[in-house]
């Protein structure tokens, strides 16, 4: 039985100029998350990431505790959902369908709070039959990319590999539901909750796949009990 751990990327600078990148808490999570590998016995035969700064960033960061050099592969199918591009041609769609969603834009999306209101909103109206937006990436194209790039992944590093993709919340679950078999409308439930650095891990054997755990933090959880430090974080 092979492995695949997700892991989502360290907390990224929300609300400064450059979001895509490690915030200092970040780079801490993410070295953090090495330590956590190497404590645990973790040892990597490949990494795989997105070609976002802060995915790339949380890799590097992390596989510097492995005991030796672990290939680091580049797959922009596990970039992020693109949030931007989806706030400027559905947002207008969904205000226009939903007040609770117009009064949240009305005041301001600086809360982070407000902000996951409104991507909770408009990914539920992207994954729906209703969303005809060509200007944007389909949730079909998204989510097919992302489904086989992990096949791909599974084929082309074959049995008894342990494998870390470092991603982000949206492709995890995205992933997680595919792996669960269920659809877009179902995938959601697994966007929102998913913390900085956590780890997911996947078992695979051929192209059948099985969900281990999801969206584990404890080890951060326990390490900020011990230096009185508030590690765990969403965005």
């Amino acid at each position: 039985m092979a492995t695949i751990y997700l892991f989502r990327h360290g907390q990224a600078s929300f609300g400064a100029d450059d979001y895509d990148r490690l915030s200092p808490l970040g780079e801490r999570q993410a070295t953090l998350l090495g330590h956590y590998l190497r404590d645990s016995g973790i040892t990597l035969d490949a990494a795989i990431s997105g070609n976002l700064l802060r995915q790339r960033q949380t890799a590097q960061l992390a596989m510097a505790s492995q005991p030796r050099e672990v290939p680091h592969h580049i797959d922009p199918r596990f970039n992020e959902i693109n949030n931007d591009e989806q706030l400027k041609y559905l947002l207008p769609k969904v205000t226009a369908r939903d007040p609770g969603v117009s009064k949240l834009v009305e005041r301001g999306l600086s809360s982070s709070k407000d902000y996951q209101k409104v991507i909770d909103a408009v990914f539920n109206y992207w994954v729906s039959a209703q969303c005809d937006e060509s200007r944007i990436q389909s949730w079909a194209d998204y989510s097919g990319g992302v489904r086989a790039a992990l096949q791909e992944l599974m084929a082309t590093q074959g049995s008894g590999r342990t494998l870390g993709v470092f991603t982000s919340g949206g492709t995890i679950a995205t992933l997680v539901a595919q792996v669960l078999g269920l659809s877009g409308e179902q995938t959601y439930q697994f966007y929102e909750p998913v913390f900085n650095c956590s780890v997911t891990q996947i078992f695979y054997s051929g192209s059948k796949t099985s969900l281990s755990y999801f969206n584990d933090r404890s080890w951060l959880q326990l390490l900020g009990a011990r230096t009185a430090e508030n590690l765990v974080t969403y965005r």
